[in-house]
């Protein structure tokens, strides 16, 4: 199953790899392969240093986190989504948070579940009748239910 990662996903991820999101995302292969757009890197590489800051990890550290988290990730160019997917997500996040664009074309795109820990942007999405999207805590049961369905 194939899920899109958003920012803050990624970012909960760097700051420690032993969280609940950290080892859904090392942890998940099995189950999930995890999505994004080039812009995650773009923005985690203009956020560096805040990040640095709120991990109190050094940067070898840090640098360290951030292969790892990626290493199970797919990048996608964003420039490869077809416009019309573009015009969907448009609509679903125009009044909610226009930087979530790409991460909900890429979704549309990739017929798949975006992943956010952005409550804002699960509300706002499902509000319009969007349902393709998922908190940490769903995506946790979703894993748990497809392992538990694979043993039997």
């Amino acid at each position: 199953m194939i899920v899109v990662i958003d920012s803050n996903i990624v970012f909960s991820a760097m700051l420690n790899t032993n969280s609940l999101i950290g080892d859904l995302i090392l942890n998940s292969q099995e189950v999930f392969k995890f999505r994004t757009c080039n812009f995650l890197a773009t923005e985690i590489h203009l956020h560096w240093d805040k990040i640095q800051q709120v991990s109190k990890l050094s940067d070898e550290q840090l640098q360290e986190s951030k292969r790892l988290i990626y290493k199970r990730i797919d990048f996608i160019d964003e420039r490869q989504i077809p416009k019309k997917y573009r015009i969907i997500a448009f609509e679903m996040v125009k009044d909610v948070d226009i930087k979530d664009l790409v991460f909900v074309s890429l979704n549309e795109y990739s017929k798949s579940i975006l992943w956010t820990g952005d409550k804002k942007l699960i509300n706002g999405l499902r509000a319009k009748g969007y349902q393709n999207v998922l908190s940490t805590e769903e995506l946790l049961k979703l894993r748990l239910a497809i392992e538990r369905k694979k043993k039997l």
